[in-house]
């Protein structure tokens, strides 16, 4: 494999993303067990993301979206995190893989039968990746770890991820509402012109 650079990186990903969900087709454990070591590659270098698409909101996290395959078979989105910005309890109904590009995030996981309590925690550090679907926990809460600066972190999930209708949870009763995420950002990142 050839030496990447700045956008290059992105680029290296979304094809080698494109491959693996293709072959894979709906087989997620391969998609989760092969994608996590190809989104640490990305997420091992920082040189990459456009300053457009890593600006923190002064209230709440932003969500861009940096790819969406055209078959809306995965989407790659990163997710600012300003100080101490975090979500609400919600799920995803779908796959994921999460890589911290820099800072760090706090994930509070609950099992579905079990909102509002959470069961276990997880910190993720930079370079870091994990992952999250119906079949191995999909519901949490996620937090910038720090409360002095932002957090970037880079997402992929197994469909275009701001369109697909999915649930927040109340703190108290757990009782689901549902939501569609969106995106932050009118325009997308140019992989190609490098």
């Amino acid at each position: 494999m050839s030496a990447t650079t700045g956008t290059a990186r992105l680029r290296h990903f979304i094809t080698a993303m494109t491959r693996l969900v293709g072959e894979a087709e709906s087989d997620e454990a391969r998609i989760l067990a092969e994608g996590k070591p190809l989104l640490a590659e990305l997420v091992a270098t920082d040189d990459w993301l456009p300053e457009a698409f890593a600006q923190p909101h002064p209230v709440h996290y932003r969500q861009y979206l940096l790819h969406c395959d055209p078959l809306e078979r995965f989407s790659v989105v990163s997710f600012v995190w300003g100080p101490g910005q975090r979500t609400p309890i919600h799920d995803h109904t779908v796959w994921g893989l999460i890589g911290v590009l820099r800072g760090a995030e706090e994930a509070e996981m609950f099992a579905p039968d079990r909102v509002p309590h959470a069961e276990g925690h997880e910190r993720l550090d930079t370079g870091m990746v994990a992952a999250v679907s119906p079949r191995i926990g999909d519901i949490h809460r996620v937090r910038n770890a720090f409360e002095d600066h932002v957090s970037i972190s880079i997402h992929v999930y197994g469909a275009n991820i701001g369109a697909v209708s999915r649930h927040v949870f109340d703190t108290t009763t757990g009782a689901p509402k549902g939501f569609v995420s969106g995106y932050a950002n009118d325009t997308l990142p140019n992989p190609w012109r490098d």
